[in-house]
């Protein structure tokens, strides 16, 4: 018997036709929810332009790659992959997956983990810019751990992140009926997204997040922690929730 059969689980993230999420999740017996808490929107600013015609130009050291939105917004900025000409430094394997799927080849540098803080960890000492394209609400930590690396870190927002004002009516009915077995996390904007669109849970839905900092987030909105994912990836998110529903 497949370990999540029949369970029902609430996927926060947004909504993606090519979910590896839900595709695993469904692979384990499991009927995903989909009810992203949040969206993405493109940024538009003069200081991302600028940022990517240097870029092109080649007037960066360095790009860090946080997400797949951040691969997804230099695909559709930039002419071509070679546009990219800096070293790339891409957060966990999802991400890292995602621009080898655009640009052909590997990031020059992976964090193991899917955190800022494992990124700066990996990232090596030197000087020389690095454009730090990121989420318009991301917090500032990664930038100052490079720049005590020696590096100049140049943050940009690549894009913006909306908070969903109501979730969609079979995930909403869903937890008001006590029918979610997990919810699942990927990222602190999933848990203030699901915290402001939510007005009643009940039963006993598990609590599971990608990483520490989401399960932090978590836990400051309230919310109970019943796993978190380790690695911190995808797949040892779903591993995660494995943990939780069946324990």
């Amino acid at each position: 018997m497949k370990p999540l059969a029949g369970a029902s689980i609430l996927v926060t993230r947004p909504a993606d036709p090519d979910d590896e999420l839900i595709r695993s999740l469904e692979r384990l017996g499991a009927r995903p929810i989909v009810a992203p808490t949040i969206g993405i929107a493109p940024a538009r600013s003069a200081a991302l332009t600028r940022a990517l015609l240097d870029l092109a130009a080649g007037r960066f050291a360095w790009i860090t790659l946080t997400s797949r939105s951040t691969v997804a917004m230099l695909e559709a900025r930039l002419g071509s992959p070679e546009d990219v000409r800096a070293k790339v430094a891409a957060i966990g394997a999802g991400t890292a997956a995602a621009y080898r799927a655009w640009a052909g080849r590997d990031p020059d540098l992976t964090s193991a983990t899917y955190t800022t803080a494992g990124l700066a960890r990996t990232f090596p000492r030197g000087r020389g810019r690095v454009l730090c394209a990121r989420a318009d609400i991301a917090p500032p930590g990664l930038e100052d751990a490079l720049a005590r690396k020696g590096w100049a870190p140049e943050r940009v927002d690549a894009y913006r992140t909306r908070m969903a004002r109501a979730l969609p009516r079979d995930a909403r009915d869903a937890l008001r009926e006590g029918r979610v077995d997990a919810i699942t996390f990927t990222s602190a904007s999933t848990v203030h997204g699901f915290v402001g669109a939510v007005d009643v849970v009940r039963g006993n839905p598990k609590v599971v997040c990608i990483g520490p900092v989401t399960a932090r987030a978590a836990r400051e909105a309230g919310l109970r922690v019943s796993a978190v994912a380790n690695p911190h990836t995808i797949d040892g998110l779903v591993d995660a929730v494995v943990r939780a529903v069946t324990r």
